[in-house]
């Protein structure tokens, strides 16, 4: 794989550099560098509901630009990157459904392609380690739940606490995952086995992922940060190897950007086709989300 050079890709030398623009100024992800582990800690912690809402999204977008910048810059020594979420009980409940919604009932397909290109951007982006040599790593300390599994699937290693549970329940309402998880799990799983995990629509345990090859390790609850800590140091001196065996691993079996947005287009014709029953669907599991959000505040 052609790596391009970070610093050009990120605008590093249109800025300048006596002045650089402060790294991580973000509302709604904490992040802080741990310089012993050479590790990146961002948690989420959307205004709202913890779910992917556009704000959020271009937060994501500015993260990774920052991420690469303080790479190339040497502001930061970053070898790990951790994704976890402080909402308690909750990693994500993943896409904007109020906003679907909305869209949907508007006939608004460009704005629909235009929200599910935005996350497919940052997941490929993540997938490639943002072509640095940086380990990913998902930490679930509560529920993944659509969007918020599919960003998931995009890390090199994943590790859940016990008790945190994991689904795609897009079918219940008539509609399909379109921002990663067919790519992601057909290459993980294979097609008929991902066709099934997403066609079922339940949920699953992190050891029923673990025991799949999903989930990489497991914690006990409120365990999870120190395992992700203990699994770093175990790992660091591997860390060159680890780094190509994923590079490796994305040569044989490569996911392209043009494909995740070729899903995403057939997930917005799909919700444009969604009937009046399936939005009243659509709003109960919106219903039982805020419900569940009431519960944990």
């Amino acid at each position: 794989m052609t790596i391009h050079d970070p610093s050009v890709a990120a605008g590093l030398h249109t800025r300048p550099a006596a002045d650089p623009a402060p790294l991580f100024r973000l509302a709604q992800l904490d992040v802080s560098h741990d310089p012993d582990l050479d590790t990146l800690w961002t948690y989420m912690r959307p205004r709202t509901r913890p779910s992917f809402n556009p704000d959020l999204l271009g937060e994501f977008a500015r993260w990774q630009d920052d991420i690469v910048r303080a790479s190339v810059t040497g502001a930061m020594r970053i070898r790990y990157l951790v994704l976890g979420s402080s909402f308690p009980g909750i990693f994500s409940l993943g896409g904007d459904l109020h906003l679907f919604s909305q869209h949907i009932r508007a006939g608004d397909r460009a704005a629909l392609v235009r929200y599910g290109r935005a996350c497919v951007a940052i997941l490929h982006r993540n997938m490639l380690g943002l072509e640095r040599p940086i380990v990913t790593i998902g930490l679930v300390q509560g529920d993944a739940l659509g969007g918020g599994f599919e960003a998931l699937l995009s890390f090199n290693v994943v590790i859940a606490e016990r008790g945190a549970s994991f689904g795609l329940p897009e079918t219940l309402f008539g509609l399909f995952p379109g921002m990663g998880a067919h790519c992601f799990l057909s290459r993980r799983l294979g097609a008929a086995r991902a066709e099934q995990m997403i066609l079922s629509g339940r949920t699953y345990s992190a050891e029923e992922l673990y025991d799949m090859g999903l989930v990489h390790g497991l914690a006990e609850p409120g365990e999870g940060r120190r395992v992700v800590e203990d699994y770093i140091r175990h790992n660091r001196r591997r860390h060159s190897a680890h780094c190509a065996i994923y590079e490796a691993s994305r040569a044989v079996n490569p996911l392209t950007l043009a494909e995740l947005e070729a899903v995403v287009d057939l997930w917005a014709d799909a919700a444009l086709r969604l009937s009046e029953g399936d939005l009243k669907l659509m709003r109960r599991l919106i219903g039982a989300q805020t419900r569940l959000l009431e519960k944990a505040g």
